[in-house]
């Protein structure tokens, strides 16, 4: 519930800042902003935070509801760091290998690990004449990554100078080349290209039109290997929630922010659903972009991002989600499994150029309790199993089509990986597009946001200082680096480059939502 207004007191003199969403970006930059003396109210239109990592509970069942791949650990640890603390006393991170099991339709299996040897053997089984290939592969997914992460994942690309600097970088990494252009100049194998191209799907780009600088991740997992939590991605949320708690301040669950206030071009808070105002020195956008702009922002303060420009954007394909629970093991099923379909260009060109929902699919399949068994009841399994959709420009009724499109799915597992599944599954439920524009405020339900193409990456894509109105920062998918875990919370390591300097005078204390009574704390996991 909403709760009525009342005056912050503890340590009311510090200058206030307003994080609207408490997903891992709002969670990240609440810690941050902490960590520089600001004070912060995080305000969470759900009743728990994490954003697209929100947490599902049903039937003894725990289902991570989106990110379950994690990489980069040194984000999160970062945050501990920021507040005193070891991410290792409240998060019990554990590896997962291999880091995915790839499966064709033809039934081949490629296992990717961050092993070399095992990796070029991997690629031996389809084309040994293509293990050299991917050496020269790597070690130019290396030399991109040392600059599209080391250097520019951080930049706040604010100006076009900021942009003109790297293009000589650019240049010469091929950055003008799409993924798929530059793993098929190295290796000759249709599956092996599959499997080194397939990245950009996990942040909402296609491998055939999204640049060449998303081939960083194939190091960047290497380097920093493919993890997952104890109790599931919800942990990382809870214990962010915690952090920020511990600085004093607020992450506020079931707030609607309809409106975010503006006076002489500067963001001056926020107004709520009910009507009621919370004043603010800065505010931080942690919600897509593209809703930011349109939906928070009156068009009269929007010069750069109007409707226009938010309309013809590109953006990211839709998710259909199937979790489930079942009442056997499937021991043989690993934690991460790719599972693609018949056709890969042309499926990707029907989801992001044709916009249909065609009836083969490619699917990647989760199975959390390979790692954590204390996610599903004893003797049982929980999974989720992830579809990339058109997003809501298709014309798809979900209402009509989702029971169909899960009875598809269904018979595809069991008549591959999971025999038996139809009789064994004890849970069940969906999040298809529909539910990303309606839960997650996602502009025509786009997954990720904007799709990551080149003229809408680094300097083109909303800046995390908006070019709008000052005193207004964004971080999340939908800003700069852009989409996954990593550059999720590079977004907010983003903001202490270009946060202000903490007013000098002290300021009243301002309205702002009371906490909840005690006993009543929201669930923030």
């Amino acid at each position: 519930m909403n709760h009525s207004p009342a005056t912050f007191t503890p340590d009311s003199d510090k200058p206030h800042a307003v994080v609207i969403g408490g997903g891992f970006g709002g969670l990240a930059a609440a810690v941050r902003l902490g960590a520089r003396g600001w004070r912060v109210t995080v305000l969470e239109r759900r009743d728990q935070a994490g954003g697209r990592a929100y947490v599902y509970r049903q039937d003894g069942f725990t289902f991570d509801g989106g990110p379950t791949v994690i990489t980069a650990p040194f984000l999160f640890e970062e945050l501990w760091e920021l507040c005193g603390k070891k991410m290792s006393d409240d998060v019990d991170l554990r590896p997962v290998a291999p880091f995915y099991r790839i499966r064709f339709h033809d039934g081949q299996t490629f296992d990717y690990t961050g092993d070399a040897d095992a990796m070029r053997a991997e690629v031996a089984k389809f084309n040994p004449d293509d293990v050299a290939g991917y050496d020269r592969f790597y070690e130019m997914s290396r030399k991109i990554f040392e600059v599209g992460f080391e250097r520019l994942s951080f930049e706040p690309f604010s100006s076009w100078w900021d942009m003109a600097k790297i293009v000589p970088d650019m240049v010469r990494l091929k950055s003008y080349r799409t993924v798929w252009g530059l793993v098929a100049s190295y290796v000759k194998s249709h599956e092996v290209r599959q499997v080194l191209s397939f990245h950009p799907l996990l942040v909402g780009g296609n491998p055939f039109e999204t640049t060449s600088i998303y081939s960083l991740i194939c190091h960047l997992e290497r380097k920093w290997g493919v993890w997952f939590p104890m109790g599931g991605t919800g942990a990382l949320v809870k214990g962010l929630v915690g952090l920020v708690e511990g600085q004093g301040n607020r992450v506020l669950c079931n707030q609607t922010v309809e409106q975010i206030t503006v006076e002489d071009g500067k963001a001056t808070g926020v107004v709520m659903e009910d009507g009621r105002e919370i004043k603010a020195d800065l505010v931080v956008s942690n919600a897509d972009s593209a809703w930011t702009y349109k939906k928070l922002l009156k068009a009269e303060h929007r010069k750069r991002w109007t409707d226009e420009k938010v309309d013809k954007a590109r953006y990211s394909m839709g998710l259909f989600v199937w979790y489930f629970g079942t009442n056997r093991k499937y021991e043989d099923v690993a934690h991460h499994t790719i599972m693609l379909g018949p056709r890969y260009k042309p499926l990707l060109e029907d989801i992001f150029k044709n916009k249909t929902l065609a009836e083969d699919f490619s699917l990647y399949l989760h199975r959390p309790t390979a790692t954590d068994p204390s996610l599903a009841p004893d003797g049982h399994d929980g999974f989720y199993v992830l579809s990339p959709v058109p997003h809501l420009d298709a014309d798809v009724d979900w209402e009509q089509e989702t029971e169909r499109y899960r009875k598809k799915i269904e018979a595809f597992l069991e008549s591959t990986v999971m025999p038996g599944l139809g009789e064994s599954i004890v849970t069940s439920r969906c999040l298809t597009p529909k539910g990303f524009r309606e839960d997650l405020l996602s502009v025509k339900g786009a997954a990720f946001g904007m799709e990551p193409v080149l003229l809408q990456s680094a300097y083109f894509r909303p800046h995390n200082t908006s070019e709008d109105v000052e005193n207004l920062f964004l971080v999340g998918a939908g800003t700069h680096p852009g989409a996954g875990v990593p550059g999720v919370l590079s977004s907010a390591k983003v903001l202490e480059r270009v946060l202000p300097d903490l007013p000098a005078a002290a300021r009243e204390p301002e309205q702002a939502p009371a906490a909840p009574p005690a006993g009543e704390k929201p669930d923030a996991a």
